[in-house]
């Protein structure tokens, strides 16, 4: 589903130059729910963006499912954002004058998808993450766990084959953050490759594996072992 061979990143200035990523493998199989940890700096938002083709890399290779997208160009890397990624941020990232219904839609208007296969999209997404009820809805009459799971059912409306969320619960409090994991488990129940990035040691706890990220490597040799006992990927520093 998602592997990443030797992936480096710096960032250079006409001083300094600082490696975000350094030789960083990772390998998640598909249906898997990987939780990425560690501190901040520790290169957690560089590997995310790197992950879901926001952001390109000096060096290494990165397969996702099954192709080779280390150097293909901005249209390619867009459709394949469009049509196989969910994003799911911290801060919602909802377009304040537009209702529940038109934020969810707007990945699909990118993909030409006809206007009664969106509209049958939608609702399916809004029933999924249960606020079929509050379609009409602006993203300011609604609590943040709500705003959030609107941010979830627009991540889900395009099918992606893996979801990326980034600190999903970051702006929750600790009832609401449960609810969005228990959202989150059933969407991976169901199929969904789910690659979290947390600094929450407890929403780690909630995924199937967790690595960990120390100045751009990944560390925990530890974590890895328990990986292999399973049978699942793993990753080594």
């Amino acid at each position: 589903m998602l592997k990443m061979d030797g992936v480096t990143k710096v960032y250079r200035t006409d001083v300094v130059q600082t490696y975000a990523l350094r030789n960083f493998d990772l390998d998640v199989k598909e249906g898997e729910f990987v939780a990425v940890m560690g501190p901040s700096g520790s290169g957690k938002t560089t590997f995310l963006n790197i992950a879901g083709l926001l952001e390109s890399f000096d060096s290494g290779h990165y397969f996702l499912d099954g192709e080779n997208v280390s150097a293909l160009g901005d249209d390619k890397r867009s459709r394949i954002r469009n049509e196989r990624i969910g994003f799911i941020f911290q801060s919602f990232n909802l377009i304040p004058d537009l209702n529940v219904h038109d934020n969810v839609e707007v990945p699909l208007r990118y993909r030409r998808m006809k206007s009664g296969e969106r509209q049958q999209r939608v609702r399916e997404v809004l029933e999924v993450v249960g606020l079929a009820s509050r379609m009409k809805h602006l993203p300011s009459q609604l609590s943040g766990g709500q705003q959030q799971r609107v941010a979830i059912a627009r991540a889900l409306a395009g099918e992606p084959r893996v979801l990326f969320a980034d600190e999903p619960t970051g702006n929750l409090d600790s009832l609401m953050a449960r609810q969005i994991l228990d959202l989150l488990e059933g969407i991976n129940e169901d199929g969904t490759t789910i690659v979290m990035v947390t600094h929450d040691s407890e929403l780690a706890r909630r995924a199937h594996r967790s690595v960990h990220l120390l100045d751009g490597q990944l560390m925990d040799p530890e974590v890895t072992v328990l990986g292999a006992e399973h049978g699942e990927a793993t990753a080594s520093p």
